[in-house]
């Protein structure tokens, strides 16, 4: 068999294109392909999709294919222009590769595939490439597949944020919780973040009016973007951002303490944790701690937080109540970073009630984040938002991105 005949076969090219000619140079480790149409051949309008036009003229165009072995393969071929009568000339579609793309169907999927679990920088140092060219492909095909995606049927949303680098440049997230998938990603942690998951979710076939549930910590801005861009949803309060609150009093409480108490040294996470997560040691410099006689404010704070965590272990009917006479108890402690905790449950009271109802919270959302951070790491962060943005919807989307295979 030719060498020619092999490439068709391999190429699974159909007609009028064809293999005409193929140069190996070892030297450079690369393998070109030439590809052509018998003259005469007839084409279709890639505007109107009008057959039977004739190429005007050709331009010549060089496509990176997926590598010969451990050699580059490219393919070049002459494209041909068609003068169609309603839509001008235009340069025609090939079948392997997108148009304007300097990549080939096949070497776009391998991108992305890789870019599901690899840098873009490696990425590009494996195939020899630079990364921003690597980005424009990852960009097309995220920005594509969203366009299609579907979000009709969403019901219940979380919403949190991350950022591009720790601690700055913020970036919305908005989750479908039966999915579990990212419906929106945006710049920003304000407000108006909400407004434009708003607008995104209409793009995509949803309806604001059909969103049951919602689901946040108590950020302020995502509250009052709730209110007023989804009246018909419920708001619950995330259970893991409220007992946030609580451990952040606790820990507070313990700061101010260990000026005098020198005994709380070294003893942070044992008021954090939860008892069967401690290790031996830890265990017993908790119970040397939380003897009557030492009379810790620590000890005591930490009590009213073991306390409100048996919460979320009561039957609906018997929640509020439970919490009101936790709140009595918080507020009348003579711990102030305690009681400031009870005052903002007090203020977001019916949304950390809200839970016994809907069930939902962000743990799915978390898990998420899990992998966009993961993604950061490796990544060691993002040249720019939308390119966190687009490997947000790469790793957590639950996109089609309908690659060749």
């Amino acid at each position: 068999m030719r060498d020619i005949d092999l490439f068709q076969m391999a190429l699974g090219l159909t007609p009028p294109w064809q293999v005409s000619a193929s140069e190996f140079d070892p030297d450079k480790k690369r393998l070109d392909i030439r590809l052509g149409f018998p003259k005469g051949s007839a084409f279709c309008c890639p505007k109107c999709g009008q057959a039977g036009l004739k190429a005007f003229d050709t331009i010549e165009k060089t496509w990176r294919h997926l590598n010969f072995f451990q050699h580059e393969a490219y393919l070049t071929a002459k494209v041909p222009r068609t003068k169609c009568d309603k839509c001008g000339t235009h340069l025609v579609n090939v079948p392997w590769a997108r148009p304007d793309s300097g990549f080939t169907l096949l070497f776009d999927a391998l991108i992305m595939t890789l870019a599901k679990s690899m840098p873009v920088k490696t990425i590009a140092k494996f195939v020899n490439e630079h990364d921003t060219r690597l980005w424009r492909v990852l960009h097309h095909y995220v920005d594509d597949a969203r366009e299609k995606s579907d979000h009709s049927q969403v019901k219940k949303v979380g919403m949190d944020e991350t950022s591009r680098r720790r601690g700055h440049n913020y970036v919305s997230l908005f989750v479908d919780l039966d999915g579990p998938r990212v419906l929106f990603a945006t710049d920003g942690k304000d407000a108006s973040t909400v407004k434009r998951f708003k607008q995104d979710l209409t793009d995509h076939g949803g309806d604001p009016t059909t969103i049951e549930e919602m689901c946040c910590d108590m950020s302020p801005a995502f509250i009052s973007g709730v209110e007023k861009q989804f009246p018909e949803a419920q708001l619950t309060f995330d259970k893991f951002h409220v007992m946030k609150i609580i451990n952040e009093a606790v820990d507070q409480v313990r700061r101010e303490e260990i000026k005098d108490r020198p005994e709380l040294k070294g003893s942070r996470y044992i008021w954090l944790k939860n008892q069967q997560n401690l290790k031996p040691t830890q265990t017993e410099l908790l119970d040397q701690l939380t003897i009557n006689k030492l009379n810790l404010k620590t000890s005591r704070a930490y009590h009213i937080r073991l306390n409100f965590q048996e919460l979320y272990q009561q039957p609906a009917d018997a929640a509020e109540a439970f919490l009101k006479k936790w709140y009595f108890w918080a507020t009348h402690s003579r711990l102030e970073p305690i009681k400031e905790a009870a005052y903002t449950i007090k203020r977001h009271w019916n949304g950390v009630l809200r839970w016994f109802t809907s069930k939902i919270n962000n743990g799915i959302l978390e898990g998420i984040n899990s992998l966009i951070q993961a993604a950061k790491a490796r990544a060691r962060g993002y040249r720019t938002k939308r390119n966190l943005i687009t490997m947000i919807y790469l790793i957590a989307g639950k996109l089609n991105f309908d690659l060749p295979t």
